[in-house]
């Protein structure tokens, strides 16, 4: 029996040991400061589905050795180009959020193409390079979002302006479209995405064959020892850039299923920091700057989404005032603190 134990903490690692029984303490606290469980654990779920696509795509690049991708908001670009050219077209309801699929992945494609292209001349530095990339587009696309020639009234400034909002609402297109197909509702108070956890599962079992097919073991195996791998006649480049662009396309895709669970698209600083969180879930989820599996992602999220729930709910029915915001930004940046020291760690 102690041999099982010590080997799950092995297995486990402490880290996420003791941050999986602080979820726990949490949960078991709730009941006594006055928090629902049923609707504490359903809005962790919630937050799971939404948020483990984009940690997903974090995936690939790990894979390949060019670290973690803190340049995740080009393919959240992407995303949100397809969104709000998705509402333009008026498309509704899951025609609508397969428009903007259709015209998020080809872009995605483009943008991941040409940040792989960059990542191969900076060997060594793709973790710094990918965070000025991120930080540098959404720079350009607050710009962009004002010049691009949309129309549609639910989307621009005032009556007849030009300019896209800051907020958009997908209500009346595509909200909950994924979310809502063969949901759970048991009471009043807990709800479950099926439709939302079913497309987050077959992303990563695709994701699984993909990395077990002969370009998925040549990808690892560049990430694990380029120079052998350049000698077994892998094109190391080649592979580099197919994992970025994978990286960007589920960006992209991840976006889109936030969004139509969150019900707004959040354009100019919306992606600026979506990177930080979702690096700090799969780092959680006990996945390293080379190396990442489904397992580490799924955990991660868990994780990072549930700490991120259930501490501002009972910390506030604790002591009786409303800190929700105050505290969320006090866990969530801890926990990407914990994540940027663990690439420090490594890099050296």
């Amino acid at each position: 029996m102690n041999s099982r134990i010590q080997s799950f903490i092995e297995a486990a690692g402490w880290p996420r040991i003791i941050i999986g029984l602080f979820l726990v303490s949490l949960f078991v606290a709730a009941p006594f400061v006055g928090v629902r469980i049923d609707t504490s654990l359903s809005d962790t779920l919630v937050r799971v589905g939404m948020n483990g696509v984009m940690v997903l795509a974090l995936v690939p690049m790990v894979q390949s050795g060019c670290g973690l991708n803190f340049g995740l908001p080009l393919g959240i670009i992407a995303g949100l180009v397809g969104a709000v050219t998705s509402i333009e077209m008026n498309a509704l309801g899951m025609m609508g959020f397969f428009v903007a699929l259709l015209i998020s992945v080809p872009l995605a494609v483009l943008l991941g193409y040409g940040y792989g292209l960059l990542l191969n001349r900076v060997k060594g530095d793709e973790m710094m390079i990918a965070t000025y990339v991120g930080f540098s587009s959404v720079a350009v696309m607050c710009m962009a979002w004002l010049l691009l020639p949309y129309k549609s009234p639910t989307m621009i400034w005032g009556y007849g302006g030009s300019g896209l909002r800051t907020t958009i609402s997908v209500e009346g297109f595509w909200l909950h479209i994924l979310s809502d197909f063969l949901h759970v509702q048991i009471g009043k108070f807990f709800y479950f995405p099926t439709g939302m956890f079913l497309f987050f599962a077959l992303m990563c079992f695709l994701m699984w064959g993909f990395l077990h097919t002969k370009t998925g073991t040549a990808m690892t195996a560049v990430g694990s020892n380029p120079e052998f791998a350049r000698a077994s006649g892998i094109n190391v480049d080649r592979m580099r850039i197919v994992s970025v662009v994978l990286s960007t396309v589920l960006g992209a895709v991840g976006i889109l299923v936030y969004q139509q669970s969150f019900g707004f698209i959040q354009l100019y600083m919306g992606p600026f920091y979506m990177a930080f969180p979702a690096v700090a879930a799969i780092l959680l989820g006990g996945a390293s700057v080379n190396k990442a599996s489904m397992l580490n992602v799924v955990v991660g999220t868990f994780l990072f989404q549930g700490i991120l729930t259930m501490t501002p709910s009972v910390i506030n029915s604790l002591i009786q005032t409303d800190m929700s915001e105050v505290i969320r930004i006090i866990v969530s940046n801890g926990m990407i603190l914990y994540a940027l020291t663990r690439k420090v760690q490594v890099k050296r």
